[in-house]
């Protein structure tokens, strides 16, 4: 079973979290809610309180098939200030695994780096942060290990895609169906 760790920073988007948290685990994929704050209680954007799984010192992500950031704001710049989560995607990266980002996560993505010459997607505005990418305005775009979505209205898209890519595509579209979600 393929394995995702979620970040979480005070001010991350509720909703492009745990929709494309629930697709995943509707495909069979395990999540894990980790929270960068030192507490387990994370204050998402809209004032929704999640409570995360493990801490980010108690999550051991040498079990991660892949690791997902969310949008939101101030989230994605607590997610930018967090070194050892920064240093750990870096590392995934170069390892192979897949990462994965949403609206203006993947700034963070292409702040590491880590876009240079690959296909990718933001939220409007967030583009010259993505350092060396080719834009392409997407919705959801994978180039190799990396996937990026614009927005949270590709929030269920995101999670289709990752699912395909985790699982298989006959589950995605399954989980598709299921939920009768038919924009994609």
């Amino acid at each position: 079973m393929a394995h995702v760790y979620a970040f979480m920073a005070d001010g991350f988007e509720e909703v492009e979290c745990l929709a494309t948290a629930d697709v995943l685990i509707r495909a069979g994929v395990k999540v894990t809610l980790v929270s960068v704050t030192g507490r387990r209680e994370v204050k998402g954007s809209h004032g929704f309180s999640v409570r995360a799984d493990v801490l980010f010192d108690e999550a051991d992500l040498t079990k991660a098939d892949l690791l997902f950031l969310p949008g939101g704001m101030p989230g994605t710049k607590n997610l930018l200030a967090c070194k050892p989560l920064c240093d750990a995607l870096v590392r995934a990266n170069g390892e192979g695994k897949r990462l994965a980002a949403i609206c203006a996560a993947p700034s963070i993505l292409g702040q590491l780096g880590l876009l240079k010459d690959r296909r990718a997607t933001c939220y409007p505005g967030f583009e010259d942060a993505l350092s060396g990418a080719k834009l392409t305005g997407a919705g959801v775009v994978t180039d190799g290990n990396i996937t990026t979505a614009r927005g949270l209205g590709y929030a269920l898209d995101l999670g289709i895609e990752l699912a395909s890519l985790l699982a298989d595509r006959p589950t995605a579209l399954h989980v598709k169906e299921s939920i009768q979600y038919d924009q994609v």
